[in-house]
């Protein structure tokens, strides 16, 4: 018996893998900081639970559109309204059960076999890992540390063709912190403007902004709303990874036929997960603000104790709640590297490398935890890596 071919072209995600790695350590008992996944370790905000507990109390268990219910809807496309300054409407809108379905109808909706697509490398894995699986040809488009990890514009106008259909971009970025520079983003908007190439938009980040930083999406640029789909979501914004709750922006006419792929993959979103998200996104934002002014001070934090370490530099990122510190002073391998700080300090972090090619060289360290294991973690490092010097 053989699967389909399109199925090896799906590839594990770092994180996951390390996780379990990590997780077969501590049943082991050895202690074991965690640094790997991008999960805010905040609780759910209260307000939110309780609507969503008040939305099963009152039955709400059942079907609904596939494209969400309505009061969600229209409540997100006035927040796209507010955040792009572009009029986006109800039906515009299309509510999934997380951002990663988002982005896999958004490919599944644009992608055939052949058609190059360019993403972002060091980038999320799952971009490149779905490209090929709807049959296109991943083109990685490298992010270099000497523009802050935004574009090398010379090699991104290289790979752009008129065999490009789509671009991914993804801002603030995993694994990076970055936030594409406007001037940037009118770059493409101008190679884009008289082709009919897609832009795919990644926001999951767009409010996990730091040192009034402001955030522009290239949804907001002139005749960009008609090839732009924004996808985004719940979880990192307000700490809702569990729930499952995402959505995508896109012209009305693709949401016409978004309807028909949700209700043929998912049927439709939970009812009473919508409901949640609504009080979220109409509640008070206070709870937002909270939670980035915390990771601002362990982003500060860690990336003082990275540089810190003899070897080791680190940009300070601008958004998102990652660090992604160079390590190339140590002549290993990411991977190397990273397996040599789980085992010996008992820190588990990510290599560059699992976000691709041009990730070799760098290590990815979330910051999504509390200062407690911050510090403790970060002290793991130094001496193992202080260690690993004295051995070299």
């Amino acid at each position: 018996m053989k699967l389909a071919k399109r199925m090896l072209e799906l590839m594990p995600e770092g994180a996951f893998t390390v996780l379990s790695l990590a997780q077969e350590l501590e049943k082991k008992g050895k202690s074991i900081i965690h640094f790997e996944i991008g999960q805010p370790d905040f609780p759910t905000p209260s307000h939110i639970v309780s609507a969503g507990i008040e939305a099963l109390k009152m039955g709400k268990t059942k079907y609904t559109s596939s494209l969400g219910i309505y009061p969600l809807r229209e409540a997100l496309a006035k927040h796209i309204t507010q955040r792009t300054g572009v009029k986006t409407l109800v039906n515009n809108i299309a509510v999934t059960p997380g951002c990663k379905v988002a982005i896999f109808c958004a490919l599944a909706s644009i992608i055939e076999p052949g058609d190059e697509v360019m993403y972002p490398d060091p980038g999320f894995p799952a971009y490149e890992s779905l490209i090929r699986f709807f049959g296109g040809k991943a083109v990685a488009t490298p992010l270099v540390e000497e523009r802050k990890f935004s574009f090398d514009m010379v090699k991104f106008k290289e790979n752009f063709s008129h065999k490009t259909k789509a671009i991914i971009l993804n801002s603030p970025g995993n694994p990076t912190g970055t936030i594409i520079p406007l001037e940037d983003l009118r770059e493409i908007e101008k190679l884009v403007n008289k082709t009919k190439t897609w832009i795919v938009s990644d926001e999951i980040y767009a409010r996990i902004l730091y040192d009034d930083n402001s955030y522009a999406s290239i949804y907001s640029l002139p005749n960009m709303k008609e090839r732009t789909i924004i996808v985004d979501g719940y979880s990192k914004t307000y700490s809702m990874t569990g729930w499952r709750l995402g959505y995508l922006v896109a012209p009305e006419f693709m949401i016409e036929k978004m309807d028909l792929l949700l209700v043929n993959a998912v049927s439709c979103t939970a009812e009473f997960i919508q409901e949640a998200g609504l009080a979220a996104i109409v509640g008070t934002q206070k709870v937002v603000d909270d939670m980035v002014y915390e990771f601002a001070k362990r982003r500060d934090f860690v990336i003082s104790a990275l540089n810190d370490i003899s070897g080791v530099t680190c940009l300070k990122p601008q958004g998102a709640f990652y660090a992604f510190p160079n390590i190339k002073a140590y002549k290993k391998s990411s991977e190397e590297l990273a397996s040599y700080i789980l085992k010996e300090a008992g820190v588990a972090l990510l290599p560059g490398a699992a976000f691709g090619k041009y990730g070799e060289g760098y290590l990815r360290i979330s910051y999504a935890t509390d200062m407690k294991n911050l510090e403790e973690g970060l002290r793991r490092m130094k001496d193992s890596l202080e260690k690993l010097q004295r051995l070299s």
